[in-house]
């Protein structure tokens, strides 16, 4: 265990100790002079020369003792070394506490895996990132102190990457768990149509992607300019030039999709998106701002674009404007084990200045008890 100051510098607060020594010295207590009658018509003597007196050393000390330990706040004490030698056990949310009670027993640490890692008698926590926070407990965590992590059979909250953490980790599987919630299917997207009079002809092949998508469609189309929200996918199906609304509207996180005869500057990330069978571009595009800008490279007609006739053409559209989804977060539990091999990290050092606090608050305490005693201001 090594001693360490964070900020040295705060050491140069120790040169108001002279403060509370000049206090000192100017509110002595008072000498209060009594005439006797006797010595009346004595000759007065000279008066000897005052000499530097300590009068109370005790507070004296407690008040540059007080001064110092501020001091030393200031400069912000640490160890590296110290840490817990009881071995802590991490419990995953949808373990029930008393399983987590009964496996590790009445005396373990157990300790949530959510943020602070509270302790297992707090309310369990809502879904959390496992992956992460098992991680960063592990980093935190000295190396020779052993690990043990409880988890249901169903693991929620991983990520993509497998666990691989810097020591040998007890991975305990505990039956009778609560059963993990399924996670609620995407919905289906809503289509709203946008065309010009007498260019409704393509508005059949998008609509029927929406009836093949739910059995109450979600689906729009007049022909208007008005935009949706923006958590509709749009359908500009109007001829020449792209008005700025649109655009604007995309870049602040909409999604629209262009027939091959919209004109609008692509994005310059833009890519072919849906390639045919011989590996032609059939849409292509990109994200602009927030949102994505998607193009028809070729009409909306079947002689054209053969896909529209064909049966996969819902799926395929479905697939093109829809979000990616998220890597899997939910895994079994017993695939999901860590190994070791992670290079240890430095632990970073334990500040002190809690128990510094309250080492100054008890030297205030006994400072203000020996300022304020009775005796002490007795003539």
């Amino acid at each position: 265990m090594t001693p360490l100051l964070l900020a040295p510098l705060g050491l140069a607060a120790l040169a108001a100790l002279i403060v509370p020594l000049l206090i000192h010295l100017r509110r002595r207590t008072e000498e209060v002079p009594v005439d006797f009658a006797a010595l009346r018509w004595l000759d007065a003597l000279p008066r000897p020369r005052n000499k530097l007196r300590f009068d109370e050393l005790l507070l004296l000390a407690l008040r540059m003792l007080l001064v110092a330990l501020l001091a030393l706040l200031l400069a912000r004490p640490a160890v590296l070394g110290w840490h817990d030698d009881a071995p802590p056990i991490l419990v995953a949310p949808g373990v029930e506490p008393a399983a987590a009670r009964a496996s590790g027993g009445p005396e373990a640490d157990l300790r949530w895996i959510a943020a602070g890692f509270p302790s297992i008698e707090t309310p369990p926590p809502p879904q959390s990132p496992v992956s992460s926070l098992i991680r960063q407990f592990d980093a935190e965590l000295a190396p020779d102190v052993p690990l043990t992590i409880l988890v249901p059979p169903v693991l929620n909250g991983v990520d993509a990457e497998p666990l691989k953490l810097t020591r040998a980790v007890k991975w305990q599987v505990v039956k009778g768990s609560q059963k993990a919630e399924d996670p609620a299917p995407a919905a289906s997207p809503a289509l709203v149509v946008r065309y010009v009079a007498g260019g409704e002809a393509p508005v059949r092949y998008f609509r029927a992607a929406a009836q093949a998508w739910r059995e109450e469609p979600r689906f729009e189309a007049r022909a208007a300019s008005e935009l949706p929200p923006r958590d509709q996918v749009l359908v500009w199906l109007a001829p020449g030039r792209v008005p700025q609304a649109v655009v604007d509207w995309v870049s602040a996180g909409g999604t629209a999709v262009l027939s091959n005869a919209a004109e609008v500057a692509m994005p310059d990330t833009t890519t072919a998106l849906w390639r045919d069978d011989v590996g032609e571009t059939l849409v292509e595009g990109g994200p602009l701002g927030a949102g994505r800008l998607l193009r028809f490279t070729r009409p909306l007609e079947p002689a054209a674009m053969p896909a529209l006739l064909e049966a996969d053409f819902a799926a395929r559209l479905r697939d093109l404007i829809t979000p990616a989804a998220p890597p899997p977060s939910r895994v079994v539990s017993t695939a999901f084990a860590p190994k070791a091999g992670t290079p240890p990290f430095p632990l970073p050092p334990r500040e002190l200045s809690a128990w510094l606090g309250i080492l100054i608050a008890l030297v205030f305490l006994a400072e203000r008890l020996l300022a304020s005693r009775r005796r002490r201001f007795a003539p």
